[in-house]
């Protein structure tokens, strides 16, 4: 009797294929030489920031036939060696004196350019933070108060970001304009829904369409915690950032050389290699991670017991950034909290596993990328008197991932493209007129 495939398959080695898949799709040495600029009069200026500059650095170097020099900021733990460009590390999620330095030292760099210089921006998720230059009178800890309110409040990473611009001497179009009359080509690696150039990194090198009183209304419906000065900033319109049409980023150019959906497009590769069949159901999925969770859950239910919309075997794709807004006395992490979530209410429906991961290998502020969930998840918890409900109410993914041994450690990816997603239903499970429950055990 001939086995079906997919009682062949490790789900957990293949959701843990398809993460790979995707990270590997991602990194900067497989798509920057599309992206070259061509080679200027005067000089080569490389400036960046992010957690894949300095690998998108490393892979211009290898690239790029002729001197340059420059500068790009990374986060602790993910330099790579270079030869010709400085790669200097410093504080992410919150910004820190390292990366104000950089920010500084990256001013410097492109000042007294002129028309036949070219420089060239890698920017990549990450960059808001590490490239931090406050706009006077703001000081490095009123941006670190800031950054951390706006962490924990809810807002989406667009929102957080329109802040951002609007209380930086450097984002939202800025730094493009202190490098006129040079030419401007910015790469870009999106880490964002929607693949807005002028979120990603908060937009150095890009107009922006946001105002001043944007701003403000985010802070005010999150209640977000901020100092006097950053108010009159944004009151007085002193934060307003450079607009469409500028002439100061006339010669400033981008290009988005990887993106979420191309990193999903890879790891459904990898499903279909095994015979499941995939769907993609969006690559900028936002909302709170245990909203997100819920639903998702409920799709895949739908799958399990109704082959709607989808019959299975089959995977579920879905990227973008959730958010957390942390009330309890756990690290947050948004992918662990959409697991968690989803576990709850799939209360060990078999057959039914799932990956939650950032793939830049740091699900919040901890170096944990993500974990996996089984069906056995939430059994194994209570077995070890850790309870599911009470660790999502306290935002504690990563304690409760972390003490079943189910979290994802793999290390600086030297990429980021967001959140990736999979849930793998492998089994159709006939319907009966019981209630199914959506509840797990207190």
């Amino acid at each position: 009797m001939e086995v079906p495939q997919q009682q062949l398959l490790d789900p957990r080695a293949l959701l843990r294929a398809m993460f790979d898949a995707a990270v590997a799709a991602a990194q900067p040495s497989c798509h920057i030489g599309q992206y070259l600029p061509s080679k200027p009069a005067g000089r080569t200026i490389v400036i960046g920031a992010g957690k894949a500059s300095a690998s998108m650095a490393r892979a211009l170097e290898l690239a790029w036939q002729g001197e340059l020099t420059g500068l790009v900021v990374t986060r602790y733990g993910y330099a790579v060696p270079c030869e010709q460009i400085t790669i200097v590390e410093a504080g992410h999620p919150v910004p820190d004196a390292a990366g104000q330095r950089a920010a500084q030292d990256i001013v410097q760099l492109v000042s007294g350019l002129n028309s036949d210089d070219l420089v060239i921006c890698l920017m990549s998720g990450g960059a808001s933070s590490l490239l931090a230059l406050p706009l006077e009178p703001l000081s490095l800890e009123d941006k670190q108060r800031i950054n951390r309110s706006l962490l924990e409040s809810g807002a989406t990473i667009s929102e957080m970001n329109c802040v951002r611009r609007h209380l930086s001497a450097i984002k939202g179009g800025r730094l493009a304009a202190l490098c006129h009359p040079a030419r401007v080509v910015t790469l870009l690696i999106s880490d964002v829904p929607g693949d807005s150039a002028s979120d990603i990194g908060s937009g150095p090198t890009v107009a922006d369409t946001s105002t001043c009183a944007d701003a403000l209304h985010i802070i005010r419906r999150y209640e977000v915690d901020v100092p006097e000065a950053a108010l009159r900033l944004l009151e007085s319109g002193a934060g307003e950032t450079v607009k469409p049409g500028d002439p100061s980023i006339t010669a400033a150019t981008h290009h988005i050389i990887a993106a979420p959906q191309l990193a999903l497009e890879a790891a459904a590769q990898v499903a279909s290699a095994a015979g499941i069949r995939c769907h993609i159901l969006g690559d900028q999925i936002e909302g709170e991670a245990r909203d997100v969770g819920k639903v998702m859950a409920g799709i895949a239910l739908q799958v399990a017991h109704r082959d709607q919309p989808f019959t299975a075997p089959c995977v579920l794709l879905s990227g973008g950034e959730t958010t957390v807004s942390v009330k309890g006395n756990g690290r947050g992490g948004r992918n662990v909290e959409f697991l968690l979530s989803l576990g709850i209410a799939l209360s060990g429906t078999p057959n039914v596993y799932a990956i939650a991961c950032d793939t830049d290998g740091v699900d919040g502020q901890d170096d944990v990328a993500g974990a996996v969930l089984a069906p056995d998840t939430l059994a194994r918890a209570w077995a070890l008197n850790v309870s599911p409900r009470t660790s999502l109410d306290d935002n504690d993914g990563h304690g409760f991932f972390g003490a079943l041994g189910d979290a994802v450690v793999c290390g600086p990816t030297l990429t980021n493209v967001n959140d990736f997603r999979a849930i793998l239903v492998l089994q159709g499970i006939a319907h009966s007129n019981q209630e199914i429950s959506h509840e797990a055990r207190p």
